[in-house]
């Protein structure tokens, strides 16, 4: 309905030196607001991905970071204990199923410091580490597979324990002795597939400043390895503290 249907009577008559001001500044308000996005249109909903997860803030991001890698690990290391690759040796069966044993317990113990009373749902009913890439039917891939994880946990909790805050004590010695289960891990990983590895250039720094330390990585960097395997769901780690 245009404007002189509806007011006839005020757009005849002469605005006037006050009436001219108020409407030029009603109309001077109304334009910035509409060149501000402030317009009367409802706004549009924003969508939500299904698949998006994003770490809490602070300590309980970080234990979430570590309890990620301890469901990875633990999804490995279960599925070659239970069904062991035929050319598995004696003793490859009892490192792996030692591996297993203590990676359910890092996951467990992570999943009750999250969340103290075991209530909650921490993840979608579908949410799983997938193994279709992985090949676990051999000795060598097997360990391949083991190895990276276990070497993505060694190089991961040194970078995650100086992030968690002194109030996290009790968790923090935790972890710290997590930590050095996952290096005896990588190591004993390592000398399974290539005798005397476990300290190789890949793994420590052989030369220069830090020769002789771990090589680190960020839990950015460690998501970004484990993300295929997550799949469809992307876990973003925007809320972590950042290393220093």
């Amino acid at each position: 309905m245009s404007d002189h249907k509806l007011l006839p009577a005020w757009r005849e008559q002469s605005l006037g030196r006050r009436g001219f001001l108020r409407v030029s500044a009603a109309t001077a308000a109304t334009v910035a607001l509409v060149a501000a996005g402030c317009t009367t249109d409802p706004p549009e909903p924003v969508k939500v991905d299904p698949f998006l997860l994003t770490l809490p803030t602070t300590d309980a991001g970080l234990f979430f970071f570590a309890y990620l890698l301890a469901i990875a690990q633990a999804t490995v290391f279960q599925k070659v204990a239970d069904t062991p690759p035929t050319d598995f040796t004696a003793t490859d069966r009892a490192v792996f199923t030692d591996l297993r044993d203590h990676a359910v317990i890092n996951r467990e113990l992570l999943r009750r410091i999250i969340d103290p009373t075991g209530a909650a749902a921490l993840l979608p009913a579908d949410f799983a580490f997938s193994l279709a890439s992985l090949t676990l039917t051999t000795r060598a891939g097997a360990l391949a597979a083991a190895q990276q994880l276990a070497d993505l946990a060694a190089a991961a909790y040194p970078t995650v324990l100086p992030l968690l805050s002194p109030a996290a004590l009790l968790p923090r010695t935790l972890l710290l002795k997590m930590s050095s289960v996952h290096a005896r891990h990588a190591a004993t990983l390592r000398d399974l597939r290539t005798p005397g590895s476990f300290a190789a250039d890949d793994a420590v720094f052989t030369t220069g400043l830090f020769a002789g330390q771990l090589r680190t990585k960020t839990p950015l960097e460690t998501l970004a390895v484990l993300a295929p395997f997550f799949a469809p769901y992307v876990i973003s780690a925007g809320n972590l503290p950042l290393p220093v």
